[in-house]
């Protein structure tokens, strides 16, 4: 292995420890908080701040868009060493984003105004404030909107210690609006919507003043570059189709789910979100450390490393994700109970069930990563965000039919497990990928984890009294004997052997 080659490796592991400090931190906070705002708002506002968020949601569809495209041009650029084009296209990604905040907010205000007003299903008594809601939700975006150069620049630069850094003031601030919605004699669904707002404003704040200082490029001027604005706004445009089914398949059916079953189900399906939502940072994590050097290998013509960086990304985004997902198959309901205490119904099934159109959705990732690295998207997004907008007409129709509310994740599962192969056959295409290597080296491992893994939770879970105590055993013989068959059969030798070898510089460095 070369010297470069084993650096950004390093450089990879570094950037996932930090960042899953960071997580642990949040999580923490994230787990604590989100119980006491469902206790404080109840089930009924909880769901309206779930699906009036999701209208502008819907919105916010360009700024994954934007953050895609400015992420990867940033990352090229710095693969290439091109220091005065990382400040053209740094300033350009600015006043797109300048230029997008106020024109969506405009639109957001016009459309989201007219529908959450005429068209959802929202409570009589609460409707003042789900308007409250909205305008603080626009707001918020708009915010984070005008954030994304700043932060695509910090992953650019892989400076993932920001992130933990300024997580802590992050954490702090969410407490406080914890305590602030607790004790709050306003009403507290207004009360809320307002403080996340101020809280992402000061945290914008905090991201810029940190890129202005350590980043040289990070300082704007106004640069009109044709060329590269095409190449943006046309790498922008494609993702958009792809954001947009995604959006479609999680927001979108959020907003039909309410105009057929009301805002309590909503509250189920905001409880499943924000824990499938707190696992799945643990695999982007690990992905926001490893993209940036798929953009960068490609940039440097380095292919072998390339393919080998896509097959591990996949491979252990999955690992992770079904790492947590295993116990949460079995002890769903006490899990909730006793984070939460009182939980909607639906909420266990959901979560279940989303789990699993997850583990499909993460595995098609690196190869979505690998595309983005070209720059070429037309096909792969005409061809992706065609199948990929299916989970939201076919939800419409099982919701027509009678059908209950979870059609929508089976709907979602299934469309996302085809998307996995029609990505392997686009990047085929586009960089010559060895389609077989990746069914031999992740499939070929993640299959027979994915069957072995749930055979001693299973007999634990179907012999033991439904107590704490089984559930206790449960999380504890998932996570050992999921952690050993992915050593054994889910990593390739030569993987197996650096972790020993990391193991051993760990415990030598502490003698």
């Amino acid at each position: 292995m070369s010297n470069l080659t084993s650096d950004n490796n390093k450089r990879i592991a570094k950037n996932t420890l930090l960042l899953y400090l960071r997580l642990i931190l949040t999580m923490g906070v994230g787990l604590f908080t989100s119980r006491v705002v469902l206790n404080t708002l109840g089930v009924k506002d909880y769901g309206v701040y779930n699906v009036v968020g999701g209208v502008v949601a819907m919105f916010a569809l360009f700024t994954g868009s934007l953050s895609a495209a400015i992420s990867r041009f940033l990352t090229y650029e710095l693969g290439k060493g091109n220091v005065h084009k990382l400040n053209v296209v740094f300033s350009t990604s600015v006043t797109i984003q300048l230029v997008l905040a106020i024109l969506v907010s405009l639109l957001a205000e016009i459309g989201g105004v007219w529908f959450l007003n005429t068209h959802m299903n929202i409570p009589a008594d609460r409707m003042n404030a789900a308007n409250w809601v909205l305008q603080f939700s626009i707001l918020t975006f708009a915010i984070n909107l005008v954030s994304v150069p700043y932060n695509a620049a910090i992953i650019a630069h892989e400076k993932m210690s920001a992130f933990a850094y300024i997580s802590i003031l992050e954490v702090i601030l969410k407490l406080v609006v914890a305590y602030t919605l607790y004790v709050s004699p306003i009403d507290k669904l207004k009360t809320y919507a307002f403080l996340l707002a101020f809280v992402a404003l000061i945290i914008r704040f905090v991201y810029s003043i940190y890129c202005s200082r350590n980043f040289e490029e990070c300082h704007y001027k106004f640069v009109f570059d044709k060329s590269l604005l095409k190449q943006m706004t046309g790498f922008a445009g494609w993702n958009l189709l792809g954001s947009g089914a995604y959006l479609f398949n999680t927001q979108g059916v959020n907003i039909v789910t309410n105009l057929y079953f009301g805002v309590a189900v909503n509250a189920a399906r905001g409880v499943a979100s924000q824990v499938e939502g707190i696992i799945r940072q643990f695999v982007t994590n690990f992905t926001t450390a490893i993209n940036p050097q798929i953009t960068k290998s490609y940039a440097a013509g380095d292919m072998k490393y390339m393919y080998s960086l896509v097959c591990r990304g996949a491979k252990f985004s999955y690992f992770l994700m079904f790492f947590f997902a295993v116990p949460f198959m079995f002890e769903t309901e006490t899990i909730m109970r006793l984070w939460l205490k009182n939980y909607p119904p639906e909420a266990p099934l959901f979560l279940r069930l989303s789990m699993i159109g997850t583990l499909f959705d993460i595995l098609g990732n690196a190869t979505a990563n690998a595309a983005w690295a070209t720059g070429n998207v037309k096909r792969y997004y005409i061809v992706i965000g065609g199948v990929g907008c299916l989970v939201f007409p076919l939800s419409w129709i099982a919701f027509a039919m009678g059908i209950d509310a979870y059609a929508s994740y089976i709907a979602f599962a299934v469309v996302y497990l085809v998307l996995v192969f029609l990505k392997l056959y686009i990047i085929k295409g586009l960089i010559g990928f060895p389609v077989i290597e990746f069914y031999k080296n992740v499939f070929g491992r993640i299959v027979p984890v994915s069957i072995l893994s749930f055979v001693l939770p299973a007999i634990v879970y179907f012999n033991m009294d439904n107590c704490l105590l089984r559930t206790f055993v449960v999380i504890a013989i998932s996570g050992i004997s999921t952690a050993a068959i992915t050593y054994f059969i889910g990593m390739s030798k030569g993987e197996r052997s650096k972790i020993i070898q990391i193991a051993k510089q760990k415990l030598n460095r502490n003698k």
